[in-house]
């Protein structure tokens, strides 16, 4: 187990723009008659990188948090592709606690996609000796059309939303007509979350429903298909995958909403792009992440968000870069500062360095928080912590779900002392109607702030 990276910002200066296509292929599938990985990878990806061109300089692993762990890094896998050391990588967890970033291939100078390079390896892994959390989640989104990786079904879900607005309905002035529709068709916005939110913490569902409101767009939910889970593309089940994307498709068409909009994965707006091209699916609906249309909504002043409540407190924050959003989209990264800013003003916001495409992973995507290595996550998520410690920000915002479970966590475990905070609590917070229930992650600092 690494205690530190080494040289983590190595070759950073030569990093370059990314086609996520090329990133990851859409082709991808177990082929019994192809021998070696390096073969298949020839074979599949005859016009990229190929692992035995690799100059072994090392960028790759030196950007990489993950560099360490299991004594597994980027290079030495290209390295053992490349010698067809198949049955060494298909018996190192190291492929399971890489979260799939992509940074190794914004740094690598032959144009190795690395990524590719593990997910390979994920699809090829024995079936019975994938991690069985995450293999429980992808038969849980199966057994259910509402895609839910925890089960969730549509009478569960009906009921956790009915319940939760009402009580917003009830107890927050100026919000007593609050709309949450179900099944609203022609609405222009499909919107999905992950099931931990409604599961575990449905007091966190309001804040952006109030959004919602005040920003006066139509939008809906699905009774099915709600669920932003895609824990079937993280074990390399290709089958499963597809069939979550057909299901989330049909569930949009049906409704004929124009956007399906992502509220906070990374990972699933991906894996909904790429899997509508990989397997062909004919659909009218854009996939959009919600971070664009804050910064749309707050231009068009439908979003009067004002940084005024903190003119004098001047606390500090800091915003994580979600991977598989800014990895290529440096428009998403400055739409995200933008709207950040406008919230918590600019004089009170402190960039990590590196950030926008560039960013280091916290290491909890590609399904990272659930495979079961907790030491290993931890261990990559340091160089993470790092970054926000030394911005000496109080809060740290993440508008993924999966980097708030992974940041929030390293800084309890670390006993760090900043707090981890929803994209969706700062704006409320800065719009003053964030209610006094939803308020758990701030710290004593704001807690009472615009009551």
């Amino acid at each position: 187990m690494k205690d530190s990276v080494q040289n983590p910002g190595k070759g950073d200066e030569n990093l370059k723009s990314i086609d996520r296509d090329e990133a990851f292929p859409l082709d991808l599938d177990v082929r019994d008659d192809v021998p070696l990985l390096r073969d298949y990878f020839r074979e599949t990806a005859p016009d990229s990188g190929q692992p035995d061109i690799c100059l072994q300089c090392g960028a790759c692993a030196s950007g990489c948090p993950a560099s360490g762990v299991f004594d597994m890094d980027p290079r030495k896998l290209v390295r053992m592709v490349a010698m067809g050391l198949d049955n060494e990588l298909l018996d190192n967890p190291w492929v399971w606690v890489c979260t799939l970033c992509n940074r190794c291939v914004l740094a690598c100078p032959m144009n190795i996609h690395i990524s590719r390079l593990v997910f390979l390896v994920r699809i090829h892994w024995d079936a019975a000796a994938k991690p069985v959390s995450l293999m429980e989640l992808c038969q849980d989104c199966l057994g259910t059309d509402t895609g839910s990786s925890l089960g969730v079904d549509r009478v569960d879900w009906r009921f956790i939303i009915e319940d939760t607005a009402d009580d917003a309905r009830n107890n927050q002035e100026g919000f007593e007509s609050l709309a949450v529709p179900v099944d609203k068709k022609g609405a222009d916005f499909f919107l999905i979350q992950s099931s931990h939110i409604p599961l575990t913490e449905p007091e966190e569902m309001p804040p952006l429903w109030k959004i919602l409101h005040l920003s006066r767009v139509h939008w809906t939910y699905g009774s099915s298909a709600w669920a932003a889970d895609n824990a079937c593309m993280y074990i390399g089940d290709i089958n499963a995958w597809e069939k979550m994307v057909r299901l989330r498709a049909r569930a949009v068409e049906e409704l004929g909403c124009k956007v399906l909009l992502n509220t906070e994965c990374g990972h699933d707006n991906w894996a909904m792009m790429r899997g509508l091209e990989r397997f062909k699916i004919n659909h009218n609906f854009k996939v959009k992440s919600i971070i664009e249309y804050y910064a749309k909504w707050i231009r068009q002043g439908r979003l009067r968000v004002t940084s005024d409540w903190n003119r004098n407190l001047k606390v500090r924050f800091t915003v994580q870069d979600p991977c598989q959003l800014t990895r290529d989209r440096t428009d998403i990264a400055k739409s995200l500062r933008v709207v950040v800013k406008q919230a918590v003003g600019e004089e009170n916001f402190v960039d990590m360095s590196p950030g926008g495409a560039q960013n280091y992973c916290c290491g909890g995507g590609g399904g990272a928080l659930d495979s079961g290595f907790i030491e290993g996550r931890r261990d990559y998520g340091k160089i993470k912590l790092d970054q926000i410690l030394k911005t000496e920000a109080s809060y740290c915002i993440t508008p993924c779900n999966s980097c708030f479970r992974q940041i929030n966590d390293l800084g309890r475990h670390h006993g760090a002392g900043f707090y981890t905070v929803h994209l969706w609590t700062v704006l409320c917070l800065s719009l003053g109607i964030l209610g006094p229930g939803e308020r758990k992650y701030l710290g004593p600092d704001l807690a009472s702030v615009g009551l």
